[in-house]
């Protein structure tokens, strides 16, 4: 893929090389497809191939939930119609979301996943000289695609209680155009709190954007930020399905933001929306108790197992999502690899905490086989 001239030109205005042309054009092609920084690549960090029949997978953040009953049921019965696009079907998850959030339609773009419109919003608005913020650590696909195409990056470590120093990460750089917050943060599953998102967007530089990233809200219970949204602030919203809806593989996400920022975004099509991804969206959406009772299932396996590091005295991040760190005292890779002779697959380790570890709230079970193999490796 070549750049139209329009767009060398403006990528010229803000910064860019043509060196950086080439990179530019990549990601405009490929998308959410580029294998190092999508959500399913950064998962396949973790990835092990020849894995037993028994293995304990508590690495990628994945709900081994799976998809609720009636999104199962939708999948089953559009399968038939496979050969169809059925662009309606994307349709009804926006309508049904910009529904539930309180906002206009289009202030709502789908997705295959919240990827593409993460990588989106670095290309349009990061730069050699407007940089990309981000707090350290967090979930790493911002950072490896503003560097990608040659964006600067500002690394802010976080704040005491692990939540975004968002004062911080103002005054790292006062041109910076782009802030990015997960929330709850992965891979600490801490909070920010909304007063501190809502003074970051009020103090920001102008023409910078907040965007945060609502993977895990669900699963906290948290409040969410559409209302900042609605309130036409310079703020974008990513939401998926994978986590909470348990469709990592179905791939659905969206992102919520003004008509005026989503066409920034690019105004690239999300492309054909895989159908399977969108009639689960829109069944999962639409089952009023199946978010209370799945937070609540995740939150009791959560804290039966910091409970259980709490009284063998391991040190680790409270979380309050479907992961949390802990502190192994030694390089965490050591551990990762003495749990997989355990059959126990646990996710990475951040640069900027070398000793600790990240694991996924699995099943209760697949827990209790933690507990017991990391009792084991640590001993």
């Amino acid at each position: 893929m070549t750049l139209a001239a329009s767009e060398q030109k403006d990528f010229f205005r803000r910064g860019f090389s043509r060196r950086s042309f080439g990179r530019i054009a990549t990601v405009l092609a490929a998308g959410s497809t580029l294998p190092f920084y999508n959500e399913s690549a950064l998962a396949q960090l973790s990835k092990v191939d020849n894995l037993p029949p028994d293995a304990v997978l508590i690495n990628a953040n994945e709900n081994p939930l799976g998809p609720c009953k009636e999104a199962l049921e939708a999948v089953h019965k559009v399968t038939s119609n496979g050969g169809r696009y059925m662009y309606a079907e994307g349709d009804k998850v926006q309508r049904i979301l910009a529904d539930q959030e309180g906002v206009k339609a289009d202030y709502v773009r789908i997705y295959p996943g919240s990827s593409a419109p993460l990588h989106q919003a670095v290309l349009a608005f990061t730069s050699p000289t407007r940089p990309l913020v981000i707090a350290d650590p967090s979930y790493e696909a911002a950072e490896r695609a503003a560097k990608f195409i040659g964006s600067k990056v500002v690394k802010v470590p976080l704040a005491a209680d692990y939540a975004h120093d968002v004062k911080g990460m103002l005054a790292a750089d006062p041109n910076a155009g782009l802030y990015y917050i997960c929330n709850p943060n992965n891979p600490t599953g801490t909070l920010t709190s909304k007063a501190d998102i809502e003074w970051l967007v009020a103090n920001k530089p102008k023409g910078s954007v907040v965007m945060i990233d609502e993977a895990y809200t669900h699963i906290a219970g948290a409040p969410f930020n559409t209302d900042l949204v609605a309130a036409d602030k310079d703020v974008i919203v990513l939401r998926t399905f994978s986590k909470i809806y348990g469709m990592a593989g179905l791939r659905a996400g969206a992102v919520i933001a003004r008509p005026d920022v989503i066409e920034k975004l690019g105004g690239f099509s999300a492309g054909m929306l895989p159908i399977t991804g969108m009639v689960a969206a829109s069944a999962s959406l639409l089952q009023p108790n199946l978010v209370p009772e799945r937070r609540k299932i995740m939150g009791d396996v959560r804290e039966d197992t910091l409970a259980f590091l709490d009284k063998h005295k391991f040190r680790f991040v409270p979380s309050i999502s479907n992961c949390f760190m802990v502190d192994t005292g030694r390089p965490g890779e050591q551990i990762i690899l003495a749990l997989r002779t355990e059959k126990v697959y646990i996710g990475r380790v951040w640069p900027a905490w070398p000793t600790h570890v990240r694991v996924t709230v699995g099943t209760q079970d697949e827990m209790n086989k933690f507990k017991s193999a990391f009792l084991k490796v640590m001993a």
